[in-house]
């Protein structure tokens, strides 16, 4: 009798296809049989490359003559700690009574691969139709859906090229060029250290990621502070006042003036005293009256390296260790799957969206969350999202975002404190876009004194909407605590503190109910006038969390979310990539991360390395170029361009690049 085999990437992962399948025979060695059924699996990596002393002995050696090294047939191997499960896989995928066999391996790129080299070497029965599973979470539903509708393995071919080409890449420029710079600079690296040898690490996305740490640190450390001096009017009686910060205007007679600092104030205090005592007894009007109400409505949902930023900034842990904790989430059913870059839902998936909330109503035990629940139901929050920012089909590529399924509750005891945490992070972004949007009434006013403008606005939440789920996280730090801080930026240590700062509301202070009793040209009461000493601050360090996403937009740390969203493109690295390039940076000691605030920041080596790079092969350090390479691996899957012509390219940079440096010796 016929039978259909399933391989999946790792032991617990079939133990849910057999659960799926209603498998209940004894597991045997290696996998699990039933009269239709076999279901067997991987253990991560089964086979690797090839190092190049596998091709020739002498390539065990790093010799100039023999760089550089770009097998025309490339070479695989049995990794020996897993040859025993490979072997088992092997008879399994060979035995004639195999009709079906279902690729399940991790649903993506990376996944393809691992997947894809153990059928390159098992050499399966080839009567055997191959499928490939593609699933979004491992719900028992979604995973009889998977296998029902997989597709012939051929239709992945083009992610499959993709993935290979990308370990190539990654191999080739790891090998040469870390062989080819420890041969030319590997004693000056080691003196620069004070050790006896040295050799020198490069990657294609490690290096420019250690590039973009370097440069913030060189960039903070040569930062010279500039003071200047903002004015400030205070306007109306001794009850009744508001405060507006002066800044020049085009009609202003300090306009273009070299006594005006970045138009908002003056390089020296006496400057600005001059300019007050001008001003004193001339008339003010209200010149500018704008009321608004402003609807802000929920922000997206989250893909993987939305997580892990807003993982690190509210729990201060890794990147790598975000991963860790929803993937275990995800085996034990209760998220989707965790390693995607989209930040929507599918069309399909918003349709059936109210099976997640039912199946968070009746299963998950926090009362807060219930209580969300009840005002959705109470409320009669709308459920419809197929034409919100929310679905958009054009933005999904692999997979869509991640959301709680609404099961696995089963489960939900078995979690530590810090994963059911995570998981309310999850649940808490996925119901605040059933939510209505915060509603705000604003009011911006600007005085004139004779052609000098002063601004001031006022902001008031009228309706929470969505900030009822999604409440700020809030700085307890008082005002005056953070002008010490403000003194000591260059510490790391204070730079967290700093940042968190930055990123709270900016809601302005000034009292609404005043400055709403205000009309357009009306003659307004010169109280005082202020002096306000300010003074400009470098830029920010990364975090573990900040520097994925200025990986994700290929090298720039955008804020904004909105305008994050829209410039979203090729990055550096990968969702499934990035937290392990850091791990390695660290491991390999290029950079150090504080255990506590989560900062980056580059080590003595790290800096060195740095400095070869960008001496020898600069363009190793630009983000656009490691973007470059990863856009090309995404035109082959996407079969824009054939893997021939992207592999033509990168040996012709490795080529080029070569010849220049032995040139330079």
């Amino acid at each position: 009798m016929s039978k259909k085999l399933i391989i999946t990437e790792k032991p617990s992962v079939a133990m849910e296809f057999a659960k799926a399948l209603k498998i209940t025979t004894n597991r045997k060695n290696g996998y699990l049989e039933s009269e239709n059924w076999i279901i067997t699996w991987c253990v991560g990596h089964l086979v690797t490359m090839s190092y190049p002393e596998k091709y020739d002995e002498k390539l065990k050696f790093w010799r100039l003559d023999t760089l550089p090294f770009i097998p025309k047939e490339w070479k695989y191997e049995i990794i020996p700690q897993v040859a025993n499960q490979f072997n088992i896989v092997k008879e399994l995928m060979q035995r004639e009574d195999i009709e079906e066999i279902y690729n399940a391996g991790d649903s993506g790129r990376e996944g393809e691969y691992i997947q894809r080299l153990v059928f390159m070497m098992a050499k399966p029965n080839p009567k055997a139709k191959m499928k490939r599973v593609w699933i979004d979470s491992q719900t028992q539903e979604e995973i009889l859906r998977g296998i029902k509708e997989a597709k012939p393995m051929s239709e992945y071919d083009s992610l499959s090229d993709s993935a290979y080409l990308r370990a190539k890449e990654d191999y080739l420029i790891g090998i040469n060029f870390s062989r080819l710079l420890s041969i030319i600079y590997g004693r000056r690296l080691a003196k620069s250290i004070n050790e006896d040898k040295a050799s020198i690490s490069v990657g294609r996305v490690m290096t420019c990621v250690l590039g973009m740490v370097v440069s913030r640190e060189r960039e903070i450390r040569d930062f010279i502070k500039t003071k200047y001096y903002k004015i400030v009017g205070i306007f109306g009686d001794e009850k009744e006042n508001f405060k507006a910060e002066w800044k020049v205007n085009e009609k202003s007679k300090m306009f273009e003036s070299p006594k005006v600092y970045n138009e908002t104030g003056f390089k020296k205090e006496n400057d600005a005293k001059q300019f007050i005592s001008e001003l004193q007894g001339k008339k003010a009007i209200i010149s500018e009256l704008k009321k608004s109400k402003q609807k802000e409505n929920a922000p997206l949902l989250f893909n993987l390296a939305e997580i892990q930023n807003e993982c690190t900034k509210r729990f201060k842990i890794k990147p790598d260790e975000t991963l860790d904790i929803i993937q275990n989430l995800y085996e034990k059913k209760l998220v989707t799957y965790p390693r995607t870059d989209a930040r929507v839902l599918s069309t399909a998936v918003a349709k059936e969206i109210t099976k997640n909330l039912n199946g968070i109503a009746r299963g998950m035990k926090d009362e807060e969350i219930q209580g969300y629940i009840k005002q959705m139901s109470e409320e009669k929050y709308s459920t419809n999202l197929t034409k919100t920012k929310y679905v958009n089909d054009s933005k999904i590529t692999d997979h869509y975002a991640i959301i709680p399924t609404g099961q696995g509750y089963e489960n939900y005891n078995q979690l530590n404190d810090l994963q059911k945490q995570i998981y309310k992070v999850i649940v808490k972004r996925f119901l605040a876009i059933f939510y209505p949007p915060a509603e705000y009434n604003k009011v911006q006013v600007t005085v004139d004194i004779e052609n000098e403008k002063f601004y001031c606005s006022g902001k008031v939440c009228i309706k929470q909407g969505f900030l009822e789920v999604l409440k700020p996280i809030k700085n307890t730090k008082n005002q005056s605590e953070n002008n010490k801080k403000q003194e000591n930026n260059n510490n790391p240590e204070n730079q967290e503190e700093k940042n968190e700062n930055k990123n709270e509301s900016k809601d302005d202070s000034t009292d609404l109910e005043i400055l709403k009793k205000l009309k357009k040209g009306q003659e307004i009461l010169v109280n005082n006038f202020e002096i306000k000493e300010a003074e400009t601050s470098p830029p920010t360090r990364y975090n573990s969390g900040t520097i994925i996403l200025a990986m994700e937009n290929a090298g720039k740390l955008i804020e904004d979310e909105e305008l994050r969203e829209q410039i979203k493109g090729a990055g550096i690295g990968t969702s499934a990539t990035r937290g392990e390039i850091i791990k390695k940076l660290e491991k390999i000691k290029y950079i150090n991360i504080n255990s506590k605030t989560q900062i980056v920041t580059p080590t003595n080596k790290g800096e060195n390395i740095y400095d070869i790079v960008k001496m020898s092969m600069p363009d190793m350090l630009n983000p656009k170029l490691t973007a470059s390479w990863e856009k090309g691996l995404d035109m082959v899957a996407k079969k824009e361009i054939k893997p021939d012509e992207f592999m033509v390219k990168l040996e012709n940079y490795i080529n080029s690049k070569f010849n220049k440096l032995v040139v330079k010796m």
